[in-house]
């Protein structure tokens, strides 16, 4: 059985690496869960997303495709704590995978879920309090302490014909505003709608997976691109590829670049941003800076 390990704080002010004084309501701590799954508790409400946590990942087609976590091997959904919001991010089964859904919704059959429209089919037999945000929308989640977190689409990828409704990202606001977190797991963005927008965490993939022809997943100057229009303080690069694969799909994909290179595209546009890279089932804590008022 695996448990979650120990909080890596990454506690910052603007000029130097510091404890903050905040009463936790607006810190994130960021548990990677590999492949796209995250637990991120904001200020004490608890958000999972895109979770694979039963079984492995093979789309329905397993001789095509057919993944394992590396790490998380024998993690179980009854070693999460409360789960308070389930975010979807898209309606593919690496984002909205029904083998975990199914025993989720039954031990949290009234949970809050917020998801991309297009993951409408799959949602609806299983939750009864879903909201799907379209981009530019957003919602509250209530924590039992009365604080809200905000949620907020993004335009993701379009995944499939060019008329199709984009895929979602989101940007999560701590309760009191002082943090600002943007996910979205493919590195596709629409430039026009963030380029209004600011976060302090952005986590990206920033390992390219491609196919023939075919980007499956962006990253490094893409990843790089996205920090700087967000205007990024930390940036938490997921590995989103780096799992046990086999199949004819898993011989066929490439990857480009490493976190390493990615660092130094990095540091020659935003030299003051720093990587935080995730240890699964670590959590990753990150405050506000310090010195605010």
């Amino acid at each position: 059985m695996y448990r979650l390990g120990r909080v890596v704080s990454a506690v910052v002010s603007d000029r130097d690496a510091v404890g903050s004084s905040f009463s936790g309501t607006d810190v994130f701590k960021l548990t990677y869960l590999e492949g796209n799954s995250w637990l991120w508790d904001v200020g004490g409400l608890n958000i999972l997303v895109d979770p694979i946590l039963v079984g492995n990942l093979d789309f329905g087609i397993p001789w095509l495709y057919d993944a394992a976590k590396k790490f998380l091997k024998n993690f179980q959904l009854s070693e999460l704590p409360e789960v308070n919001c389930l975010l979807i991010t898209q309606n593919f089964d690496d984002h909205c995978h029904l083998k975990t859904l199914k025993p989720l919704s039954a031990m949290y059959p009234d949970l809050r879920v917020i998801s991309t429209p297009n993951a409408r089919e799959m949602l609806d037999p299983l939750f009864s309090n879903v909201t799907y945000l379209e981009p530019g929308q957003s919602s509250n989640i209530e924590a039992g302490n009365g604080s809200k977190v905000r949620i907020q689409a993004t335009a993701g990828p379009v995944l499939g014909p060019p008329w199709q409704r984009p895929e979602n990202g989101y940007l999560v606001i701590s309760p009191q505003g002082l943090l600002r977190l943007y996910y979205e797991p493919h590195c596709v963005y629409n430039k026009s709608l963030l380029e209004k927008e600011h976060a302090d965490i952005v986590i990206t993939p920033v390992i390219k997976q491609l196919l023939p022809n075919f980007t499956l997943v962006s990253g490094q100057e893409d990843a790089v691109k996205l920090a700087k229009l967000l205007h990024a303080k930390f940036i938490v690069p997921m590995k989103n590829g780096d799992l046990d694969s086999k199949g004819l799909l898993a011989s066929i994909i490439q990857s480009e670049g490493t976190v390493e290179s990615f660092k130094e595209l990095l540091y020659k546009e935003l030299p003051d941003a720093q990587i935080l890279e995730p240890t699964p089932g670590v959590p990753l804590e990150i405050s506000p800076p310090s010195d605010l008022p």
